[in-house]
């Protein structure tokens, strides 16, 4: 239960945490834009299982490979893509986070 709290409190509330403190005056529509990163779990899709409560995203998904999450770091600096990678990278670390307790 530890666990499930704190992977989707991650997912949740660390974009939601930024969107507040980051960017104040547009605050809903830069939470909106993080929580978009959900997208990368479209990968989940294509594994067997689809869902494996003793398996880590990281590494596992080509969308949370090595190499997307460096890209994900790299698209934080055009600003024109920052909101979308920054939601990456957090995504990136709330599953992290799940891994940790594995």
């Amino acid at each position: 239960m530890v666990q499930w709290v704190a992977h989707y409190g991650c997912h949740f509330l660390l974009p939601l945490m930024v969107a507040l403190i980051g960017f104040k005056s547009s605050w809903k529509m830069a939470y909106f834009i993080m929580l978009s990163a959900f997208i990368i779990d479209l990968d989940h899709f294509i594994a067997t299982p689809i869902f494996d409560p003793d398996r880590c995203s990281i590494g596992f998904h080509p969308l949370h490979s090595w190499f997307a999450i460096t890209f994900y770091v790299f698209l934080m600096l055009p600003k024109k893509s920052r909101l979308l990678a920054i939601g990456l990278v957090l995504h990136i670390i709330s599953d992290a986070v799940d891994c940790s307790f594995m």
